[in-house]
């Protein structure tokens, strides 16, 4: 697993997770479940490494690996 995303690509992605937590609490109903959806780009971008990327062929990182 080659890291291929980026620093600030990183941070984008744990803030958009946030975001869709944040908005977990916000919504009031009983069909939240939109906002686990949010788990992947927490994933992602604590380890550096999207399988979407992989599979266009981007590389967000600037370390080439």
């Amino acid at each position: 697993m080659k890291t291929n995303v980026g620093g600030i690509d990183k941070v984008l992605r744990i803030i958009a997770r946030l975001a869709l937590l944040v908005l977990l609490f916000i919504i009031e109903g009983s069909e939240p479940w939109w906002v686990l959806v949010g788990i992947m780009p927490l994933r992602t971008g604590t380890l550096g490494w999207c399988p979407a990327y992989t599979l266009v062929g981007l590389n967000t990182c600037p370390a080439k690996q």
